[in-house]
Formats: C-alpha cells, structure tokens, sequence
C-alpha cells in the first residue's frame, strides 16, 4: 500500500498543527507520498506586493507576476520548510515540482469560457510513476507542490488538490493507493460550524445534490470532484479528515457505489 496525502493551507498556514501533522506522517508505516498547498501564504505575499488575489470556484487566477509569487512561496519556502521538518522526523523527503524528473506534466487551461491564466490541467495518465517508484524503492518520500510545466519551458500553477489525485492515480500502477486529504476540518460537514455534521459517505449522486444545495461550495467542489475522480481511475480508497486524524479513523469517505 502507498498513502497519498495532501495536507492543506490552513494546516500549513499553523506552525504548530504543521509540526504536529508531519510527526504523524512521518510515522506512516511503509512507502509515501505528500502533497501540499499553500494558498493563503501566497495570498498574503501577493497583497504585500500590491496584487490582489482572484479566486473562482475555489481555484486562484494566475497572472505572469502571481505565478512568479505562488512558485517562491510553494515550490521555495513552504515546500522546503516542509522537507526540513520531515528530516527532522527521521523521513528523508525530497521536495519536488512536476517540472522535477517530469513526473508531473500539464496543459495549460484554455482561457474560455474562464480564462485563469498561468494555470495547469493535468492528465493522470501523463504522471512518471517510474519517476515515483524509483523514489520511493530508494526510500525516499516525494513531497510535491502544487507547481508543475508544460513540458514546453513554462511553469504552471495547478490546483494542489488535482495534483495529490493525479498522483494517487499514478502511483496506483505501482501498487494499491490510500489518498487522504487533511484539512482543519474532521471531514466533509453539513453544517461548518458543527464538528458532529460529518457526511460519512459520499457517493457522485450525493456530490451532486450536495452541490446544488450549497452544503458543498467553492474550494470543496475541486477537492469532492477529484476524490471521486481517483477513486474510479484505481485509487482504492478516498478520506477526507483533520490533520490530525491521518493515523486515525473518521471522516469522509468518498467512492464510487
């Protein structure tokens, strides 16, 4: 089994709930595979350069200088920071783009009937699971920002929630594949503001009427579309929960009926 796990901004965006998170990942048994965003640190450092952030349906606008911003602070100081840390668990990490070894390519999105700009589509059928599987043999841990290319010299910024379901589907030609995504949240809830609302199964006629009720909006509807999409391309299994619940049980499981 490979756990894929892809660890949101809010988690990242606290010191202490990130520590606490890679102790737990690190402490996963067997092969793995982290995934991170990082939007609201971005976010911060575009509005400290005068450039305000677009978002959506939960995906940001990538203009030339907010692509130069979300690659520093995805690909430089968050992903390094999180690779410092996993070293420090005693997990040797390396952290990546999808430029790196082209494991991740991507399609720049056509700019109709919304144009977002610098901003990647991504078939899992492109990832180089040979790349992965040459890691993770070697016993290291890939660590991926959300920052992939074009294959063509152009940097792509893709939704971070895209990338860690392109790679569950990859890696599951390698072998079964756990995905697990992690947020501030114990799963998906019909009510924010009530810990005790977990939907525990979601299923693509569930999504849809979740959607069209409003229970499930903007960031959630990429994560919710991805989770369903992996699991019908191989990936065994899907769950959304809190950080602090990836060794655990709980959460939002979400497949195919």
């Amino acid at each position: 089994m490979i756990n894929v796990v892809k660890i949101g901004g809010n988690v990242i965006d606290n010191p202490d709930a990130l520590e606490a998170f890679l102790r737990n990942f690190a402490a996963l048994p067997g092969r793995k595979i982290l995934v991170h965003g990082g939007g609201k640190e971005a976010t911060r450092l575009s509005e400290s350069m005068g450039m305000k952030a677009t978002m959506i349906d939960g995906r940001r606008v990538t203009d030339r200088p907010t692509l130069d911003v979300v690659t520093m602070v995805y690909a430089g100081l968050i992903n390094k920071r999180i690779v410092a840390l996993l070293q420090k668990f005693g997990c040797d990490a390396a952290g990546l783009t999808g430029a790196d070894g082209n494991v991740i390519p991507a399609v720049r999105r056509p700019a109709r009937p919304v144009d977002y700009g610098f901003v990647g589509d991504i078939d899992p059928a492109k990832i180089n699971d040979s790349f992965i599987g040459t890691l993770l043999e070697a016993g290291v841990t890939p660590v991926f920002c959300a920052i992939c290319h074009d294959e063509a010299g152009s940097l792509l910024n893709c939704n971070a929630d895209s990338v860690a379901s392109a790679v569950a589907v990859g890696a599951s030609r390698i072998a079964p594949v756990r995905l697990t995504y992690c947020f501030e949240k114990p799963g998906v809830m019909t009510d924010v503001n009530d810990d005790d609302s977990v939907i525990p199964l979601i299923t693509p006629a569930t999504f849809e009427t979740l959607k069209s009720s409003g229970v499930v909006a903007q960031g959630m509807i990429p994560k919710l579309q991805n989770a369903l999409r992996s699991n019908e391309q191989g990936v065994s299994e899907v769950r959304i929960c809190h950080a602090s619940a990836l060794a655990g049980s709980g959460g939002t499981i979400v497949r195919h009926e």
